[in-house]
């Protein structure tokens, strides 16, 4: 039976399980994410699969799972941890790895820091996407099914691969994350559910975030939501284009590059552990 190599990382407090399949023919689908994330050895935040490219200027394929078994089309922080495994074995300061969302450049920095180019935000509501048009995608309310107000004022909506919607407020602590989280992750105008952040803008170059993630439910980081956050609150205008975003579990910076318009993630990354696990079979150290 063909093994692969499972390596446990984290970024800036995300926790990223690197699958190998670039030496096998079997491809995983939802239900065998769901079960290696219920081994306690293995949970993860996300799911990074890394397979053979067709194409020669491309490092490796990536398909991207969340813990609930559902894909998603960008994770700047697990795309971080995968720079740092094809980096590690192939030498190089840089290289371009392929997500559903887009090809995407990796950097290293330092020996545990990584910068990677998550491409253009979309601001228009069939790229984010969002089931009906709205006036302005940075000024939008969303009441929650039920009719109720939360008091969270308005969200901004972007897509950073995936659908994103930002709340400021005023008092980050008084948000109960779990409660509201799940409401607007599963809202009827996200077709696709979205990802939701609260931020605190402490200044215009330092923000405070917590995310619920769509698929994966409060996390201590999420990179592409880091990214959402600088971008709103610059269309805001809140935050300069470049700031740091301070999660629970860690710090990222973002840079929303005005000459392109791309928004670059810098961050650590902490390896844990490598193991071999057999494929169909339930995931052992």
């Amino acid at each position: 039976m063909s093994q692969i190599r499972l390596h446990k990382m984290h970024g800036a407090g995300n926790k990223i399980l690197v699958a190998d399949l670039r030496g096998v023919d079997w491809r995983p689908d939802g239900a065998w994410a769901r079960s290696l994330h219920r081994d306690e050895d293995f949970a993860f935040d996300q799911l990074m699969t890394l397979e053979r490219s067709r194409r020669p200027d491309i490092a490796a394929d990536v398909d991207i799972f969340n813990n609930d078994g559902s894909r998603a089309r960008a994770c700047g922080n697990g795309t971080r941890c995968v720079g740092d495994v094809l980096l590690r074995e192939l030498g190089g300061a840089s290289l371009v790895v392929a997500t559903r969302a887009a090809d995407i450049v990796c950097e290293r920095l330092s020996e545990e820091a990584y910068r990677v180019d998550m491409g253009r935000p979309a601001f228009a509501p069939s790229d984010i996407p969002i089931a009906w048009d709205v006036p302005d995608t940075a000024h939008v309310f969303l009441s929650a099914p039920d009719g109720r107000d939360d008091g969270l004022g308005e969200a901004a909506l972007a897509s950073i691969g995936n659908p994103h919607a930002v709340f400021f407020v005023a008092d980050l602590a008084g948000i109960d994350i779990a409660a509201v989280g799940p409401t607007y992750e599963n809202h009827p105008i996200f077709p696709d559910r979205a990802n939701i952040s609260f931020v605190q803008v402490k200044a215009r170059d330092s923000l405070i975030l917590k995310v619920w993630e769509r698929g994966a439910g409060a996390t201590l980081a999420c990179g592409s939501g880091a990214c959402a956050t600088l971008v709103s609150a610059v269309r805001r205008g809140l935050a300069d284009r470049k700031a740091s975003v301070m999660m629970p579990g860690g710090v990222l910076t973002i840079e929303w590059r005005a000459s392109d318009d791309h928004v670059l993630l810098s961050g650590p990354v902490e390896y844990e552990r490598t193991a071999l696990v057999a494929v169909g079979e339930r995931a052992s150290a």
